[in-house]
């Protein structure tokens, strides 16, 4: 007999786990909804055609493959063994786990674009496959809970964006900081300093300013072949400080003579202006030069959130990208989106101890008994409390009364009903509070009245 284990980098989520999980969920979820966003679900799995070359080679390497059914070696000779693992796996699989739910949203808004309305506005939440090195905060299933707007330039899409993690983490009792960037500015920098096309090169560096400080980072720039005259072409960015009207008027400055870059404040600007009219102002709102994720796709504004009074990475982040569909040969629908960090959040609340407390309570009323006439008697009542909105159950084995009770203690039961020949003759039955003891009688309309 074999001992029962997990697949590394999995998890199990027991109920006290998952209730607080569907807590973050329905908290997003709501959020999503009120912003008119639709919900949408791909198949775990998507045809290997879709996956490949979407996330590199590195990417292409983390794909979960699924062997194809039957004998799937039985066309396999010893020449395709000798061509080495790639060519030989298209031979012995079609199919894949997705490794992420943009790609697979991309191919449903292809297939189905004449059907979509445009600006189409999806949320999804469902889990996702990666062949990762388990590690500590790194699994090989997790969830993604991403938002996304495609098919239409209207800068109202970022600042709605902004507006829903406002509304998210307010929800959620979370303080944060969300910092925002836009990749036309990182690409005007360098142009400004004297290194064009090379902004992949500095944003990967100055990215890690916090992490290693300015000399690091100059040191990592020059080893890159940035030259002397562009590394002192980059001190102004470092001394760019103040609130984010004032790094707006140094970055004019600074990004006089690039055109991209003056684009990219201009955009900046108005997701500014559209803030105002929402009614949002600076206090959670950052604009950071630094911030340079998503490289390889994002094109315009780039989000990143993170938590504050906590030491953990970034929980939200997202962006602008103007070719979704381009590589499934429907260029030009540009989008913009927005992905959660379920497991991150989670860990937030649980260290900051924000979870509701009644969030571990599934089931408010136990009805117990003395045996199997007072368990027929309860039925009826079970009955009544479901219907008046109440989450009932009924201990279904006729056990000592003690047992009942201590399962109501393990599960957390607020509230048990005890029945017994008496509250069956009178009709008074006796609710007894499980937190404080206390035990009172009540007729079964005065029980439902009084939870």
């Amino acid at each position: 007999m074999s001992k029962p284990s997990l697949v590394r980098g999995t998890r199990d989520f027991g109920p006290d786990k998952m209730v607080k999980r569907n807590y973050i969920f329905d908290t997003i979820k709501s959020v999503f909804q009120r912003f008119g966003f639709q919900p949408l679900e791909t198949p775990s799995m998507e045809n290997l055609s879709v996956l490949m070359g979407k996330y590199g080679e590195e990417g292409d390497q983390l794909l979960f493959k699924i062997l194809n059914s039957g004998n799937f070696s039985e066309k396999i000779g010893q020449a395709d063994l000798e061509e080495g693992y790639k060519k030989l796996t298209t031979k012995i699989s079609e199919k894949g786990l997705r490794y992420d739910l943009t790609v697979p949203f991309a191919r449903y808004v292809v297939m189905n674009r004449n059907e979509l309305p445009l600006p189409f506005k999806r949320y999804q939440i469902q889990p996702v496959w990666r062949a990762d090195r388990p590690q500590k905060g790194r699994y090989r299933e997790f969830y993604q809970c991403d938002a996304d707007i495609v098919g239409t330039d209207s800068l109202i899409c970022e600042a709605e964006i902004v507006q829903m993690v406002h509304e998210v983490m307010q929800a959620l009792g979370i303080r944060f900081n969300l910092k925002i960037n836009n990749r036309k500015i990182l690409t005007g920098l360098s142009e400004a300093i004297g290194a064009a096309g090379q902004e992949a090169t500095l944003a990967v560096a100055i990215d890690k300013l916090d992490k290693i400080g300015q000399a690091k980072v100059l040191e990592e720039l020059a080893e890159r072949g940035f030259s002397a005259e562009a590394l002192q072409n980059l001190s102004p960015v470092f001394a760019i400080t103040g609130s984010n009207a004032e790094k707006f008027a140094q970055l004019e400055t600074l990004l006089a003579q690039s055109e991209i870059g003056q684009k990219g404040i201009a955009e900046l600007r108005q997701m500014w202006a559209y803030f105002t009219a929402f009614g949002l102002t600076d206090e959670h709102i950052e604009l950071d030069l630094t911030l340079a994720r998503g490289l390889s796709y994002y094109t315009g504004a780039i989000f990143e959130v993170k938590a504050l009074d906590v030491q953990i990475g970034s929980i939200t982040g997202g962006g602008r990208y103007d070719n979704l569909t381009g590589t499934f040969g429907v260029p030009g629908l540009s989008g913009v989106g927005i992905s959660f960090g379920v497991d991150r959040i989670f860990d937030v609340l649980e260290e900051l101890n924000l979870f509701p407390e009644n969030q571990s309570v599934t089931t408010k009323l136990l009805f117990c008994h003395f045996g199997q006439n007072e368990l027929n008697y309860a039925l009826p009542l079970l009955q009544k409390a479901r219907a008046a909105g109440i989450n009932a159950e009924v201990y279904p084995d006729v056990v000592k009364i003690k047992k009942q009770l201590d399962y109501a203690d393990k599960k957390r039961i607020p509230f048990v009903c005890i029945i017994g020949s008496e509250e069956m003759e009178t009709g008074n039955l006796t609710l007894k509070n499980m937190l404080s003891g206390e035990q009172q009688k009540c007729t079964m309309e005065q029980l439902l009245a009084h939870l």
